[in-house]
């Protein structure tokens, strides 16, 4: 295959999710809510959430075990892992080299983590693509998966009610142009001013695990929910927006879009600024919540799965989180 003549596809997608559901009325017995305030203001029914024996790690091995026999290929073809989260079983060793040992990628194959929030699995997406592209991998192994239930304060309703623990995989390989699954376009954004909109304050090496961490409960997510509403909604237009012109493209062309599952007001709003059918926005956040960097990947693959979204469709993706980071992408599946 000529060097110039290499393009990047995702081969194969797959999901991981917990057994153990959490509804709202589960939620109505832990904190001030109720399943009409939540359902109204979020979309959100239901969420999964870790069992006290289950790791990120064990949901995340589930979700790339599925993405490579989509793919149809074995541990050994994978040349690198790229595991993106915000919630690993341990910050050393990474969660993708706990996950490509869990997988039985023994080949010697790279693996490191990216943190990025819940746009890191379309950030790993893009830099698996582009290792694909330049020759330096075939197989990148992309993981995005989440385990933020052990990090939310459950007397927070603002927060408690969205995230929910989740895996989404996806295997990008070398291909030639046509090939199903091409990326044809990825950007990146961020900007870093107003990181403390949404953030974990605690636990990191500024502010290490501590008795007056633990009593401040400042070792939970924080999250500014008007201001995230403003920034995500603009964020994530504008990117798509980029991504449509670089392509020479219409949203009329577009046959699916993909958002970030974090609320059902910001995925309208996404939707009607860039002018989509709703028919045409693919929804799963009334099953899981917020999976922050799973949410796309197991978004997709369960509407590709089902048949919903199907071969030579245009897909257009966007997420947010974080950082603030925001990504968008277009593949032709």
């Amino acid at each position: 295959m000529a060097k110039d003549k290499i393009i990047a596809r995702i081969a194969g997608l797959g999901s991981g999710f917990p057994d153990q559901e959490l509804t709202n009325f589960d939620l109505e017995k832990i904190v001030d809510t109720s399943d009409q305030w939540i359902s109204e203001r979020t979309g959100i029914r239901a969420r999964r959430k870790l069992k006290d024996n289950e790791n990120n790690s064990d949901i995340a091995a589930k979700a790339a075990l599925s993405a490579l026999e989509q793919a149809k290929l074995n541990p050994m073809d994978i040349d690198l892992v790229i595991a993106c989260t915000n919630s690993p079983d341990r910050w050393m060793p990474s969660l993708a080299a706990t996950v490509q040992a869990k997988v039985g990628i023994n080949n010697g194959a790279a693996a490191y983590d990216i943190i990025t929030a819940c746009a890191g699995w379309m950030v790993g997406l893009e830099v698996a693509a582009s290792f694909v592209k330049s020759g330096q991998y075939k197989n990148v192994l992309v993981i995005g998966s989440e385990a933020l239930s052990r990090f939310l304060n459950w007397q927070d309703r603002t927060t408690c009610v969205l995230f929910g623990d989740g895996a989404g995989a996806s295997v990008v390989s070398a291909g030639s142009p046509g090939d199903p699954g091409e990326i044809l376009a990825l950007k990146v954004r961020s900007d870093g001013r107003y990181g403390d909109i949404l953030d974990l304050p605690a636990g990191g090496s500024a502010s290490p695990l501590s008795q007056k961490v633990l009593e401040e409960k400042s070792n939970f997510i924080r999250m500014n929910g008007q201001e995230i509403y403003k920034h995500a909604v603009r964020s994530m237009v504008s990117v798509c927006k980029e991504i449509l012109e670089s392509q020479n493209l219409s949203i009329d062309d577009i046959d699916w879009l993909v958002p970030h599952q974090a609320n059902i007001r910001i995925i309208d709003a996404v939707g009607q600024k860039l002018k989509v059918p709703s028919e045409k926005v693919a929804l799963n956040v009334h099953k899981y919540g917020n999976t922050s960097a799973a949410t796309v990947p197991t978004c997709f693959d369960e509407y590709a799965r089902d048949g919903r979204i199907k071969r030579g469709q245009l897909v257009l993706m966007t997420t947010f989180g974080g950082g603030l980071t925001w990504a968008g992408g277009l593949v032709r599946w």
